[in-house]
This record gives structure tokens, sequence and C-alpha cells, in this order.
């Protein structure tokens, strides 16, 4: 029986780099989670255990946190770039380089009405979220970069309908005309190029995806988020295509009538599963190859 090696990588998985800057009395934070893969001729590892042409996955662990002190942590994006670029050019075998990394976000605590200068309470509205690929080296090195949030769990009470759907002898939902739509959304989008205001991009795009869901009209999820994607993608010329995973989180009416009480739309069970999920990518007709730049990206079409 003949065999070979398939595709393969190896790296540290959920480095939690918290960096705190206190160069003034007021304190800021950046908290990540910083995962990074190498991938390239490391044949000789899995034939022979032969481990010299392997940057160990603990120095990578170590290189993160270390690059937080010496480099900083700006845009988790600039983070990542540098990062990739750095274990390439410090492992002769690598070809390639994938790191990804969130940032979940913190408020300062008010106290008198404003913000305290080293006090933080977690924030809700999403993580944000990178995924950076690197391929080749010197010269014909390229990057790409797939940016996004997750756990952006949205609701609206009404404006969203659902009817005129396929039927058969196994269908029992109910059409209506007034529902109340809720998803915990994930959206990853891949930039065209690296020449970009990582932070000020993201910021726009996460408040334009907020203000279409609000905005739209929905007669299906997929609807509102094929809407939504096409917006990003009319304001954004930096952005090439944009992903989303979107369960539907269901709430149905509760039929209080055996109580003698009706429920005109007031009164709903949040059910978690089984939920629907949507998944549709959005993408300009112009769009460059994406190459690898989904590559290790799970949970889309």
């Amino acid at each position: 029986m003949a065999v070979h090696l398939g595709p393969n990588q190896y790296g540290k998985a959920e480095n939690r780099v918290v960096r705190v800057y206190r160069d003034t009395a007021r304190h800021h934070l950046r908290d990540l989670n910083v995962s990074s893969a190498l991938r390239g001729d490391f044949r000789d590892a899995h034939i022979s255990g032969d481990q010299g042409a392997v940057l160990p996955t603990d120095t990578q662990k170590n290189t993160a946190f270390a690059f937080a002190k010496e480099q900083g942590v700006g845009a988790i994006e600039e983070y990542a770039l540098t990062l990739g670029g750095h274990f390439i050019d410090s492992t002769p075998r690598a070809d390639g380089a994938r790191i990804e990394v969130h940032e979940y976000p913190w408020d300062r605590i008010e106290v008198d009405g404003a913000g305290h200068d080293h006090s933080f309470v977690r924030a809700g509205g999403g993580v944000r979220s990178t995924v950076v690929n690197i391929d080749g080296r010197g010269p014909d090195r390229t990057a790409h970069v797939v940016s996004g949030i997750h756990d952006l769990t949205l609701l609206k009470t009404t404006g969203s309908e659902f009817h005129g759907f396929l039927k058969d002898k196994y269908t029992t939902l109910q059409e209506t005309d007034d529902r109340i739509l809720a998803t915990s959304l994930v959206t990853k989008w891949r930039y065209e190029h690296t020449d970009v205001d990582w932070d000020a991009s993201f910021a726009s795009i996460r408040a334009l995806l907020l203000e279409r869901f609000a905005q739209i009209h929905s007669k299906a999820l997929q609807q509102t988020l094929y809407g939504m994607g096409e917006s990003v993608l009319e304001q954004h010329p930096e952005v090439s295509e944009i992903k989303f995973s979107a369960p539907n989180k269901h709430h149905f009416l509760v039929d209080l009538s055996p109580f003698g009480v009706d429920n005109p739309g007031e009164v709903f069970i949040a059910a978690d599963r089984p939920y629907g999920l949507i998944e549709a990518s959005v993408v300009r007709d112009d769009a460059s190859d994406p190459g690898s730049a989904w590559h290790g990206v799970p949970g889309f079409c």
C-alpha cells in the first residue's frame, strides 16, 4: 500500500495575550486570543520524527507575548501580519503562516459619571477577529487578511416577515407577516489588499452592519444578510467579499388562550435549539482570487 503525507500545519493555539499600557495614570487594555500555525516542508518531522526544521510551538507562544511588548498591539491585523512574517523569516522550511487573533472588548467602569482610569468591565457587542494567511518568502510573499466579528447578537421586535415558503406534508410552520428576528451573527470579510486603516475600516463596517439590520424590512433572514453585505461592498472598496453565518434565534409566541389571556405579540419563548442556520457570501464581480485567504477559516459555505 502506497501512502504519502498530505497537507499539514502546526502551531500554538489560543495564547491569551493581555497587553496593558500604563505609560500614564490612565491605563489602556488590549485583550487578545492569538493562534499561530506554520505550513511548509515538515515531512521529516512526520515521517522520521526529525525535528530539525521545526520551530517549536512553545517558541511561537513566547513570540506572541514578546511582540505584544516589543512591537505593541495596535490594530490586530497589523499585529498578525508582523507576527506571521516573523515566523516565516525564522523558519527556513516554512512557506506559509496563519495567524488568527480575537480581541475581547472592555469598557471603562464609570465612577461619578466618568470612565475610571484603571478599572474595566467586559463589553458586549461582539468579538473582533482577524485571520492572516501569509504565503511565500522574500519578494514573492503575499498576505491575505480576513477580518470580522462574531457573537454579535442582534434582535428586532418587528419589521420581519416569513411567508410564501415551500410546503409539503411535513410542514407545520405557520406563515407570519410580523415576527421577532434575532441572530448571533458571525461575519468575516476579505480585504483586497493590506493598505488599510484597519481600525477605521472595522468600526465603519460594524456600524454599517448594525444600521442595515435595523433598516431592512426583512422578508427572510437571507434577504437581510444580502442587504447588509451589499451595503458593505458598496461603501468599502477595500473589501472584496463578505461572508455570513447566522443562526435564526427563534422566538415563538406563547399561547395564553387556555388562561383566557390575549397575547398580541408580547410574550414569547426564546428557543435555543434546533435553529435555522443561514450562510451566505456577497462577492464583488471583479474580486481578486482569494488564494489562501480562507485557509483554516471554518464555518462558512
